[in-house]
């Protein structure tokens, strides 16, 4: 019988999601940000009470938090060096942040109908009034007797809640290096108070860009949500607004650009920096001014929705994989080689790579979920109930007792001397190594890593081979100096890891 790995998360980071045939097609509906309220709808006025209700039920979680906040202990590894949290991004590299700052929670939230912007110093943040501002009549009652609250502790353990969640979700270290990998993973794991700051910004933020496209959904993808954030992890939003492609270089961009000028208006005092950047896929970075959190919101890029829950349920199947793909982005990072914005290697690729590892060893750690669950993942299936999918699928049973230690170093070694990068892909979706595709789109590439559904190549950045050859070289080099040395700390120092995200 399967076992359920994440119960009661079904809804964390997924709006609720109507079915096809209740949504509209309402794209190109431009409702000027400060037009006079309109008559709503049963339907709209069932979802913005629901809205309401979630921005006051998430702020309560969210003040809950921040009164009993978990503090990440001081560990040390190695040389004994402490363990240090760093503060929060001040500013923007390129699409990648400088540093991991943490913000202190002293400006009072404002809500974001407010007509005063002005900021006030307090010492606690203060709740949203319950009082609800939406246009429709406060007459209706709500048809809402349990309101959804997402269970975030039971998907995402905190970092020591008890002996008895620590035992089940992290693997025994039996070595020194295998120990310093564990002891890294618990300091800078993503915890349940740093996905409450991130689900509660998505709720605000949905509620008002619903007054501009009714009908449109947020979620929160990425690592905040696939199992691999760690304490500095960014928020990657997806604003989805209708169930069908849109044109990223025209219909994206002008839906980008209301959502920007929403934030550099009407919510200035909530949301600070907002900048439209045209890439391929076009996205608003903005920050939380209260959370101190940053976001990518891009729109309609609904295989990011896709492979979050890919992710996250081969971080859950085997108890060994946060771990190690914490670790290697630590490494990737530390080492200069994980930002695509500058010719490297994206977290996404690098934790591709991770799985596909993990996949090819001679006895497997883990398996190709598409191929033994292709129901489950199947690149049609409606949005409103993918998020059930990691739900359904029991942990994986490996005989590969390999320690962490000894996975991290073989990580180095098949990428430094094992794979063919000059005739292989990466695949996740088939479980091994592919050659290499002979279209146009793959034939001049460096690294190539296939994105799970839509087929594309993840590692396209890595456009010029200095970059490429730069990359080798520290896998090279990793690999060399941690098989003799059995020490994390010649790789990844553990100040340093700690400085860069």
């Amino acid at each position: 019988m399967k076992r359920s790995m994440f119960r009661n998360s079904s809804s964390l980071g997924c709006p609720p999601f109507p079915p096809k045939h209740q949504q509209q097609n309402i794209f190109f509906n431009k409702i000027p940000i400060n037009m006079p309220s309109t008559p709503l709808s049963n339907q709209q006025i069932t979802e913005a009470q629901v809205n309401i209700q979630n921005a006051v039920l998430s702020r309560a979680l969210l003040n809950a938090n921040l009164a009993t906040a978990v503090t990440s202990p001081t560990l040390t590894y190695g040389n004994g060096s402490p363990a240090h949290t760093s503060p929060a991004p001040v500013s923007f590299r390129g699409r990648k942040r400088l540093s991991d700052q943490t913000v202190l929670y002293t400006t009072k939230r404002q809500r974001f109908d407010s007509l005063h912007c002005e900021t006030t110093v307090v010492n606690q943040v203060v709740p949203l009034p319950e009082e609800p501002t939406c246009s429709f009549p406060s007459s209706i009652p709500s048809p809402l007797f349990t309101p959804y609250l997402p269970d975030v502790t039971a998907c995402v353990p905190p970092l020591q809640d008890s002996s008895s969640v620590t035992e089940i979700t992290l693997p025994v270290a039996k070595d020194k290096l295998s120990q310093q990998v564990l002891e890294l993973f618990q300091v800078c794991q993503q915890q349940t108070c740093d996905l409450n700051k991130k689900e509660l910004c998505r709720i605000g933020i949905q509620r008002e860009i619903q007054r501009i496209f009714p009908q449109s959904r947020l979620f929160l993808v990425g690592s905040s949500l696939n199992g691999f954030g760690t304490r500095s992890s960014d928020g990657d939003l997806c604003l989805v607004v209708k169930d069908e492609p849109v044109n990223q270089k025209t219909e994206a961009r002008h839906v980008l650009s209301l959502v920007q000028k929403l934030f550099s208006t009407k919510l200035s005092c909530y949301i600070e920096r907002p900048q439209l950047i045209r890439a391929k896929v076009p996205i608003v970075k903005f920050r939380d001014k209260v959370s101190g959190v940053e976001f990518d919101l891009n729109v309609n890029n609904i295989v990011g929705i896709r492979n979050t829950f890919l992710l996250r349920t081969y971080a859950y199947i085997e108890k060994r994989v946060r771990p190690l793909v914490l670790v290697v982005k630590k490494w990737a990072s530390f080492h200069d080689i994980n930002d695509a914005s500058r010719g490297t290697l994206s977290s996404y690729s690098l934790v591709l790579m991770v799985l596909h590892y993990l996949q090819t060893l001679p006895e497997p750690i883990l398996p190709s979920l598409q191929k033994n669950y292709p129901e489950l993942f199947d690149p049609a299936m409606q949005l409103h109930v993918i998020h059930q999918v990691p739900c359904t699928i029991p942990p994986y049973l490996s005989k590969n007792e390999s320690s962490l230690g000894d996975l991290l170093l073989g990580f180095f070694k098949y990428y430094a001397m094992e794979f063919d990068w000059s005739h292989q892909m990466i695949s996740v979706r088939e479980g091994k190594a592919l050659p290499r595709p002979d279209d146009v789109a793959w034939r001049n590439k460096f690294i190539c890593i296939e994105e799970p559904f839509d087929g594309t190549n993840t590692a396209r950045a890595v456009h010029e081979k200095q970059k490429f050859d730069h990359i080798k070289d520290e896998l090279f080099k990793s690999w060399q100096i941690l098989r003799i040395k059995k020490n994390l700390n010649y790789i990844l120092p553990v100040r340093g890891s700690r400085r860069k995200k």
